[in-house]
């Protein structure tokens, strides 16, 4: 089955601890429902760094990554299906990125 990776874009540090226990409770029950088509939980990720040919950018890029995951489905659509359900989606403050992962 077709592998597919969820690149998070956006999102924001939770300023207090029970926001944070919401927002952790909410990606738990989230990738809990993945079940089975979860293969990488993945990771949050610190601010990267944009490699080019005329030197490195320290600022992230036009629209950083702030995590990952990879997950199993039938095609990209159904792997587009998943991602509504992102907790950056609901909330509205951010958006993941669909990208099949290419066998070589």
């Amino acid at each position: 089955m077709p592998q597919f990776i969820f690149a998070y874009h956006g999102g924001k540090t939770p300023e207090t601890e029970a926001e944070a226990s919401k927002v952790m409770a909410a990606w738990s029950s989230w990738m809990e429902g993945l079940g089975q088509a979860l293969v990488v939980p993945g990771a949050p990720v610190g601010l990267s760094r944009t490699v080019h040919h005329s030197g490195v950018d320290d600022n992230g890029g036009a629209n950083p990554l702030s995590g990952y995951s990879i997950v199993e489905a039938p095609d990209q659509q159904a792997a587009c299906n998943m991602a509504k359900d992102c907790p950056m989606v609901v909330m509205g403050d951010g958006s993941v990125e669909v990208a099949e992962i290419i066998e070589m």
